[in-house]
């Protein structure tokens, strides 16, 4: 089966769902109203409420959800064969995560810019907030401790990536006062923006930039963990103008034109596909394709990280509530995208020119992931564009740690504004202090880092594992408070209610397998952990159904305008 095959009914299923669900969602179901006061405008304060142009807001949800999880999680689903990928790709991205990030948005508009956290105890009750906070700070820590051991791995494996990827933080500096200091047109401002991010690879190719390998008594992914964060708690308290949403702007311009390469590569070159539609040889130790499937591949299908994202930042700078429509659905075709580009690089001849080469390459599950990508992505390139492989590998690499470093920028912020609400809850006023609890977040997932992984500062990976139905409960959680506003606001609420069954379902059925692998390999943290995460879900649900019984007693519809 060709590639432009699978690239033509990706993007046609993409389409239908940009032109006529959207659409139909927007008007029909959340009613977005471009005459609402949003919070940006209400509470604007100059660093986290700002009104901003929904362009630039795009870029900064869509990049800050992307990370390294659209590109990671469909490189290594295709161990299953690349019918199962690809149609969980198109349905979540069409049915699932335009929805549910469109919604978290809206919802969370609608309630002064409050987190997903805080609206879960305005919308179900009191006792789900401190439940839903549970699970928010692990995905945050999760996230937050990985990525940065990702962006490590890849300046010392990919050295050429380490200038590209420091001088788009001066390129947002600059771009950040050029749009709102200095007022220059946008369409300005993105042209000069993307030739300097783009100068910046080619310059990088050439010029690769290495940590000694011991420094300090640390190694050199240890060293630029620690610079990593050091960074990334400066970046989350600077104003969301300054560098936040102009970083993450230019970092989705050089997206689209990655995009626009990878996929005129398809074209040009039309790779056959060497893996299998259903891979018939996977291991006796393999998981099973149901459900592991559905948390395998998170980002490109549906993510409960975006609703976190939706809630705790681009809410905030909602200019118009009607942009929710483009912020939020929008970016989740921009993200599926990215994933079936990812399907199809990763399961051609790019990868491996045979079928047999193919199965060598996925001998095992978790075969394949981010350096696959890189790899079979830089030779689609080069195959396509006849483009030099430095620059085609440093290139995707760039692309790798830009993202992964959007989303620690967000991550850390995030994590900030949970540890303020604390603060708030449980009268600590130290925690609402902003440099103080940034220096919470950063030093707990520091102390995730090196405390369970030594000197390596590897320690994210060991509850690594649990991310994926972790993130995937979250994300049905989010879908369960947005059906619950719906139906107080007695509207129809079945495009929520499905795809939130259907994520729950699958996700709890994988936080029990994984739990019983956890048992089977005695490791009790993560077993208990998993518990944890499994009996929250379970008392969540029972609120929600407890708040929606009362709801219907009392035969009144909520206030359309949340408090």
């Amino acid at each position: 089966m060709g590639s432009l095959f699978i690239v033509g009914i990706g993007i046609l299923g993409m389409l239908f769902g940009w032109f006529v669900y959207s659409r139909f969602v927007a008007t029909k179901i959340y009613r977005l109203d471009s005459g609402f006061r949003t919070p940006a405008h209400e509470l604007t304060d100059g660093v986290d409420f700002v009104p901003a142009n929904k362009y630039v807001l795009w870029g900064h949800h869509f990049t800050s959800v992307a990370g390294a999880a659209p590109i990671v999680g469909p490189a290594i689903a295709v161990y299953w064969g690349w019918v199962p990928a690809m149609l969980w790709v198109v349905f979540g991205t069409i049915f699932f995560a335009g929805v549910h990030d469109m919604g978290a948005l809206w919802a969370s508009n609608r309630h002064k810019g409050k987190s997903i956290g805080a609206l879960s105890e305005t919308i179900v009750g009191s006792r789900t907030r401190a439940l839903f906070m549970i699970v928010v700070f692990l995905v945050l820590l999760m996230v937050n401790s990985v990525f940065g051991v990702v962006i490590a791995g890849a300046f010392v494996g990919s050295p050429t990536a380490v200038f590209p990827a420091w001088a788009a933080i001066a390129v947002a500096l600059v771009i950040g006062q050029m749009i709102y200091r200095w007022k220059i047109n946008l369409l300005t401002v993105s042209v000069i923006g993307v030739i300097a991010l783009y100068a910046s690879v080619y310059f990088g190719s050439t010029t690769p930039l290495a940590l000694p390998d011991t420094m300090l008594g640390l190694t050199a992914n240890a060293n630029w963990i620690i610079l990593l964060f050091i960074y990334a708690g400066i970046a989350s308290m600077l104003p969301v103008w300054m560098l936040l949403q102009p970083r993450d702007y230019i970092n989705g311009l050089q997206l689209f034109g990655g995009l626009f390469l990878l996929y005129g590569a398809v074209v040009l070159a039309t790779p056959d596909i060497s893996a299998p539609a259903f891979n018939d040889l996977t291991g006796q130790d393999a998981p099973s394709i149901v459900p592991l499937l559905f948390v395998t591949i998170a980002c490109g299908a549906v993510s409960g990280f975006h609703g976190i994202v939706a809630s705790g930042t681009s809410s905030k700078q909602l200019n118009k509530e009607t942009d929710a429509r483009f912020v939020g659905y929008f970016a989740a075709i921009g993200e599926g995208s990215l994933a079936l580009i990812t399907i199809v690089a990763v399961a051609g001849v790019t990868l491996a020119a045979t079928p047999e080469l193919w199965h060598e390459q996925y001998h095992e599950f978790g075969a394949g992931g981010a350096a696959a990508f890189i790899s079979s992505g830089a030779n689609l390139l080069a195959t396509g564009w006849g483009l030099p492989a430095t620059i085609t590998e440093t290139l995707l690499a760039t692309m790798l740690v830009l993202f992964a470093g959007t989303t620690m920028d967000s991550g850390v912020r995030l994590q900030r504004y949970i540890i303020q609400e604390w603060g708030e809850i449980y009268h600590i006023p130290a925690f609402r202090n902003g440099v103080i609890a940034t220096f919470v977040a950063v030093a707990c997932c520091l102390l995730i880092a090196f405390g369970a992984g030594g000197s390596s500062g590897r320690g994210g990976m060991i509850i690594w594992p649990l991310f994926g139905t972790t993130n995937q409960i979250l994300a049905g959680m989010t879908l369960l408070v947005i059906s619950v506003y719906l139906i107080k606001l007695r509207r129809s609420a079945w495009v929520t209610l499905v795809p939130m069954t259907f994520v729950l379902v699958m996700s709890f059925l994988a936080g029990v397998v994984t739990l019983l692998k956890f048992i089977g390999e005695k490791n009790y943290l993560l077993a208990g952990i998993n518990i944890v995460v499994l009996i929250t879900t379970a008392l969540v649900i029972l609120e929600a159904a407890s708040a929606v019984s009362a709801f219907k007693a009392n035969k009144q519809a909520a206030p359309d305008v949340g408090g």
